[in-house]
């Protein structure tokens, strides 16, 4: 019989060094190291998350982590202030603004990078 105990997800990242700092220091999550030098990431509401590394990593082409946020714009703002770029998509299908966050189309929504090329998001709670 299928039983398990717990579920997580996980994704490869091709430098963990920039993984944790990223992760743990400019998103402010909490970020530990486990063992084969997988790093295990606590996200808001206690979920957890494996990155592991990957030597012939190639980035999500999908977004693997949405961070739902009260404020959209507020968001966006701190995390360009932090160095990040929320503005990555030039595409007729994704509309964005000049801060990359995309609107009218569903709940406001930017989208971001981590350093390993992984498409994350900032994403209007409802």
């Amino acid at each position: 019989m299928f039983t398990p105990k717990r579920a997580f997800s996980g994704f490869s990242v091709n430098d963990t060094a920039a993984a944790r700092q990223f992760y743990g220091e400019t998103l402010g999550l909490a970020v530990a190291e486990g063992p084969m030098g997988i790093l295990d990431l606590t996200l808001p509401g206690g979920a957890k998350v494996i990155m592991y590394p990957k030597q012939d990593h190639e980035p999500a082409s999908f977004t693997i982590l949405n961070f739902a946020v009260d404020d959209v714009e507020a968001a966006v703002e701190e995390l360009n202030k932090r160095g990040v770029l929320t503005k990555i998509y030039d595409d007729p299908q994704l509309p964005t603004d000049d801060k990359g966050i995309m609107r009218g189309h569903g709940p406001d929504i930017a989208w971001f990078k981590d350093p390993a090329g992984n498409v994350l998001s900032v994403i209007q709670a409802e």
